[in-house]
């Protein structure tokens, strides 16, 4: 389960503003990448674990309706939240690595407050002026990246549910614009929108 480690030593390092930063929709065929920076503050990061915390992990292995309850107390206790996204058109147009890493950049450039460290789940931010560490499978380890990981998440999600409405047919409220059977089905007899990410496989397995 993550913890507060990371964020520990890096706290007795001097720096009082660390954001943990994670994405969703990387592997997805519909819709954009999403991130999401989460940052804690000092003395909660020191003080005494609270029960809510333990309940954080890797959002992908948390139930949705656990999502969706750890994501309200995130937003009540983080210092500061913000979130970014890259738009299908820009992941067809950079590629899904750099896209990732664009929708992580304008998640921290969101926040309402500014940090003065980043932990990054897998690879470091290229072209910014921060210092930070990089954590392959962060939301495992870091609670700051593993609660950016779950705001990322439904944040995504609820977006899949509300373009549902709109682009019928694809089954979006229920794939979340990834690349199930229903889905690829879906592109055989409808074709892609205007939202699928034209430079991915949307035809499937054959």
């Amino acid at each position: 389960m993550p913890d507060f480690q990371f964020e520990k030593e890096i706290v007795s390092q001097g720096y009082g503003s660390i954001a943990g930063l994670d994405e969703a929709g990387r592997g997805a065929l519909f819709g954009p990448v999403v991130a999401a920076a989460v940052m804690f503050s000092a003395s909660l990061i020191n003080g005494k674990k609270k029960a809510w915390l333990e309940e954080i992990d890797d959002s992908k292995r948390i139930s949705p309706t656990k999502r969706e309850i750890l994501a309200r107390l995130i937003l009540i206790h983080s210092d500061a939240v913000g979130i970014g996204m890259a738009s299908s058109a820009e992941i067809d147009a950079m590629n899904i690595y750099w896209a990732s890493f664009e929708a992580m950049k304008r998640a921290f450039k969101s926040m309402s407050k500014v940090p003065d460290f980043l932990l990054v789940d897998g690879f470091r931010l290229n072209d910014v002026n921060y210092p930070q560490m990089n954590l392959p499978k962060g939301d495992q380890k870091s609670i700051s990246i593993a609660a950016a990981s779950i705001i990322a998440k439904v944040t995504r999600d609820r977006m899949m549910k509300r373009l549902d409405l709109v682009f019928q047919g694809y089954a979006l409220s229920r794939n979340k614009g990834y690349g199930t059977r229903e889905h690829y089905d879906a592109l055989q007899k409808l074709g892609p929108t205007a939202l699928h990410r034209q430079s991915y496989n949307l035809e499937g397995k054959k």
